[in-house]
């Protein structure tokens, strides 16, 4: 049964809680398998998750390091990587420049979910991530530059501000009603809420970010996402200035999801924008 909107939902999301020990590796999973592997000691807390479309304040990427856009795509089918290269990367980049004012757009990933098992295991495509965390760290964005680009142009390109930016959607056609993600305004984290754990790839090894509980957090969603709508979420900022530099989120499940939801699908693009 659908139930009547509200402002916020009780739910309960994954936090990373600090046992002191000093190394930790996270394996995410291969597509089409449910295997991620997490080191550490992970509990779920219920939190107060507030409808972002009921929020009196503009969301911004520099300033909670998210926000909900509007971006009407021409891909007929995001499961076409030739579709993806030829239509989708042009649009992304188009509609980053036009919201950031980058000069420079370098797409560099694409990640297909789904929320269904059979979907994930026939379409070969990853589990919705279940717990807090950030995608990189000073150190994991600057080594992906160095991952991508030749040595002379990627020293060039940290010589300046750069981030990484997000641009998540459904990828199915239809809204986002089941394990849609939370985010948390960057204002209300700390510096010492932050754990950096290894993040061990088949190719490479990075980090990433994950967070420890503490009730100053303040906790978004967009609920019923549209096909037509996209999430930008900034997981790098380079600028000490005082703007959002890091975004955390988790996937979580929604109690307000209709009995006969469809289960999730969507496709997270990976951004470099440089200014």
């Amino acid at each position: 049964m659908q139930q009547e909107p509200t402002s916020s939902v009780q739910a309960a999301v994954k936090y990373i809680t600090d046992t002191g020990e000093k190394r930790l590796i996270y394996v995410p999973s291969e597509a089409g398998q449910d295997n991620s592997k997490w080191a550490g000691l992970y509990e779920d807390h219920i939190i107060s998750i507030h409808d972002g479309r009921q929020n009196d304040e503009p969301f911004d990427i520099d300033r909670q390091g998210f926000a909900l856009v509007d971006q009407r795509s021409d891909v007929a089918d995001f499961f076409d990587d030739a579709q993806i290269a030829s239509v989708y990367e042009t649009e992304v980049a188009q509609l980053l420049k036009d919201m950031t004012g980058a000069t420079r757009v370098h797409i560099f990933d694409h990640t297909r979910r789904a929320d269904s098992k059979s979907m994930r295991e026939q379409k070969v495509v990853r589990e919705p991530a279940g717990v807090i965390h950030n995608d990189y760290t000073d150190v994991s964005a600057a080594k992906r530059i160095r991952d991508l680009f030749p040595a002379d142009e990627a020293e060039d390109l940290l010589s300046r501000r750069f981030s990484i930016v997000n641009v998540w959607r459904s990828s199915n056609g239809k809204p986002i009603e089941t394990a849609p993600l939370a985010l948390c305004d960057a204002r209300s984290v700390d510096d010492n809420d932050l754990i950096t754990v290894e993040r061990h790839s088949k190719d490479r090894i990075g980090e990433v970010q994950q967070v420890i509980k503490n009730d100053k957090h303040r906790w978004y969603y967009f609920p019923q996402m549209q096909p037509d709508e996209a999430l930008l979420i900034k997981t790098f900022d380079s600028a000490l200035d005082g703007r959002a530099r890091f975004s955390v989120h988790t996937a979580f499940e929604d109690p307000m999801a209709p009995d006969n939801a469809t289960p999730r699908e969507s496709i997270e693009t990976r951004a470099f924008l440089f200014f």
